[in-house]
């Protein structure tokens, strides 16, 4: 689905984590948010070990390959490569983009973690295909997070780029908006949606404010 794929690259994007609310795995999250309509998912687990993360990628590849969705693998470029993943988002300390598609091969969605103006445009002058940009608002979710970047810089950030920027950090469905009317392309949602009484009503919800059909 790569080249289709990212023209797909907008709108909610959701992140599994199943450290934040222990007893829901990657695959049951990822079924729920696509029950919710949710059409991008991203599986990020700092703590498991490779073959844990493999197993668990495997069985998220198949749900969305089912519901036609894009799936990225966070920072393990050998398992988005092993599943057969849409793409892979990288961090700054990461393989570089160069290397990730030399893995992954020209149609791979590639994109990069920045916190700042100068990261992000690195990271669209190396290659990336798109930059997730925050945390916009505080966050608790990702410790090792920059400082927050605020409204105001995450509006610049995408007046200056000319490839996609997902925006993350603290957003939720009384602020995801702002994100859209900021220029964002995609609003990155982890705890709003994993920790939610309910995944896929929660997914349904923050789909409400989307800029597309």
């Amino acid at each position: 689905m790569a080249n289709g794929g990212k023209a797909l690259l907008r709108g909610l994007y959701v992140i599994t984590d199943e450290q934040l609310c222990p007893g829901r795995t990657h695959a049951r999250i990822a079924r729920a948010a696509i029950e919710g309509g949710a059409r991008i998912i991203q599986i990020r687990d700092k703590v498991a070990s490779d073959r844990a993360f493999y197993e668990a990628a495997v069985e998220v590849r198949q749900i969305t390959a089912e519901a036609g969705a894009l799936m990225f693998v966070n920072d393990r470029v050998h398992i988005a490569a092993a599943v057969r993943a849409d793409g892979v988002n990288v961090g700054q300390t990461d393989l570089p983009v160069s290397a990730a598609r030399s893995v992954l091969g020209p149609d791979a969605i590639i994109g990069v973690s920045a916190d700042s103006p100068d990261e992000a445009l690195r990271a669209e002058a190396e290659g990336a295909d798109y930059v997730g940009f925050g945390p916009v608002f505080p966050t608790t979710t990702k410790l090792d997070a920059g400082p927050v970047s605020g409204l105001d810089t995450l509006r610049v950030v995408c007046q200056r780029l000319r490839i996609p920027v997902v925006a993350i950090g603290g957003i939720s469905a009384s602020n995801v908006a702002q994100v859209y009317q900021a220029g964002a392309a995609c609003a990155a949602v982890v705890s709003a949606i994993v920790c939610a009484d309910d995944v896929t009503a929660a997914t349904a919800s923050l789909l409400r404010y989307r800029q597309w059909e």
